[in-house]
């Protein structure tokens, strides 16, 4: 069984202090994934299922906890949290992650994009590894003696994509969909992805990056937790709910450049102002996204169905925005600016992409400033496997009937906005995700917060998938 675990650097602006629950990490899956430090000695005589365990459950409930505080002291920056790719907090934390897995009895490695790996061949090393993500750490000493596949838990050292402005990649290298010209895109300060490895001591290179991709044929499926980001779970009442399936991403980066100039000495009819025109982009996108029908026409692709489906789905966001020269008595020659799309329907988010497109070339003209537009990331709506999804939804019933002493309607059944390790890994294997609740839907704020008791059920759901497996 394995465990998995873009711009300016992001950073989780959340003071350690604040971080009773939170991260695993900003570069080991640095995307608010939830970190589930499951720390338990659990007889091998004793399972998920039996009433005598419920004081283990009581450890691994503290334990998490523990470990996560631990985690959120481990800082690029004293006033929050902030871990990107390869940065020296980053791998602080990933060597305290591997001690955590030699301590649970796992080999350890640290691979060449800087995961860090933990496997327990469980009684049938040849059978197809289970991947679980991001932020597991294992240490059930019954448990893992009984697994009848192994467990390969790896901390992908890239989620978010803040560092280098391409997310996933961790776990795009391990899947095997990462471009070797990843290797050479540059951070702000000209570093390269292949250098900043190099700066610790990791050398990669195109063949071997194209090395660290998994045999499909000797995984059996990937399963990732990770906090809602959203207020539906709340709303409910309820700490876990799982995932159907994943938005499809887009995200483009603008330039716009105009004539630089006085503030004062240049008339405004004779400006071409990149920073006028770049706010019509932005005012043009926000009114696209909320009214896509009113943009869209149908043809032979573009159906009504799609448009509706963008209706409930369709988000865009402008995250970033920067100038130059920066000076309040300056026209700027050059304004850059960022766009996130995202969406359940894939047809559907290019047809907006590229009216999107047309649309900001034909003010740009009109304004005569040039425009130059960027593709930087995409990824496709992924649909979670359905059969790993309801074992997953029975475990994760089970696990909050036990928590509860109470009979439940369902598990709530979730779409995602936000991308996540799985997008990627859906094109090595089958996938299935499980939300945990987290306090007013709020994330990548230092308002962030899951409670103890969700992370919890969280690891007791994990816990009793893990049993159907032994």
């Amino acid at each position: 069984m394995a465990t998995l675990l873009q711009c300016t650097p992001f950073y989780h602006s959340i003071p350690p202090s604040l971080l009773p629950i939170l991260n695993l990490s900003l570069s080991l899956s640095s995307s608010f994934l939830l970190l589930l430090a499951l720390s338990l000695s659990l007889t091998s005589t004793i399972g998920f299922s039996e009433g005598a365990n419920f004081l283990h459950s009581e450890i691994l409930k503290d334990e998490a906890v523990v470990r996560l505080n631990e985690l959120g002291k481990v800082s690029d920056a004293q006033e929050f949290l902030a871990r990107t790719f390869q940065s020296p907090a980053s791998v602080r934390a990933g060597n305290l992650i591997r001690l955590w897995m030699e301590d649970a009895g796992l080999q350890t490695w640290v691979d060449q994009m800087g995961n860090v790996h933990g496997r327990y061949e469980g009684l049938n090393p040849s059978e197809k590894a289970l991947l679980i993500g991001s932020h597991l750490v294992l240490n059930i000493s019954g448990m893992l003696g009984k697994l009848r596949r192994p467990v390969e838990v790896i901390a992908f050292s890239d989620e978010e994509g803040v560092r280098f402005q391409s997310t996933f990649l961790g776990s795009a290298a391990i899947a095997g969909v990462l471009p070797v010209s990843t290797l050479n895109v540059h951070d702000k300060s000209g570093v390269t992805v292949q250098g900043a490895l190099r700066e610790n001591s990791i050398e990669i290179t195109e063949e071997n990056l194209l090395q660290l991709k998994y045999d499909p044929d000797s995984v059996w499926g990937y399963v990732e937790v990770h906090i809602e980001q959203g207020p539906v779970l709340e709303t409910v009442g309820l700490p876990l709910g799982l995932v159907k399936g994943i938005a499809g991403q887009t995200r483009l980066r603008v330039t716009v450049k105009g004539s630089q100039g006085h503030a004062g000495t240049v008339p405004m009819t004779m400006r071409q102002d990149p920073m006028a025109a770049a706010a019509e982009l932005i005012v043009l996108l926000e009114s696209l996204c909320k009214q896509p029908e009113d943009y869209l026409s149908y043809d032979g692709q573009c159906t009504a169905s799609t448009v509706q489906s963008l209706a409930g789905s369709l988000v865009c966001t402008v995250g970033e925005i920067s100038t130059w020269p920066s000076a309040s008595n300056v026209i700027p020659g050059q304004v850059t600016f960022t766009v996130d799309v995202r969406a359940m329907d894939d047809l559907g988010r290019e047809a907006i992409i590229y009216e999107l497109s047309n649309r900001m070339y034909r003010i740009c003209d009109k304004r005569s400033v040039l425009c130059l537009i960027e593709r930087k990331h995409d990824a496709n709506a992924v649909v979670c496997d359905p059969g790993l999804s309801s074992q997953l939804k029975s475990a994760t019933y089970a696990a909050l009937k036990r928590i509860s002493g109470e009979d439940l309607d369902d598990v709530p059944i979730l779409m995602s906005g936000a991308g996540h390790d799985a997008m990627a890994m859906s094109h090595l294997t089958k996938v299935a995700m499980l939300f945990v609740r987290c306090r007013g839907g709020v994330s990548h704020s230092p308002a962030e917060h899951v409670s103890d008791n969700d992370v919890w059920a969280a690891g007791m759901a994990v816990l009793a998938f893990l049993e159907t497996l032994t």
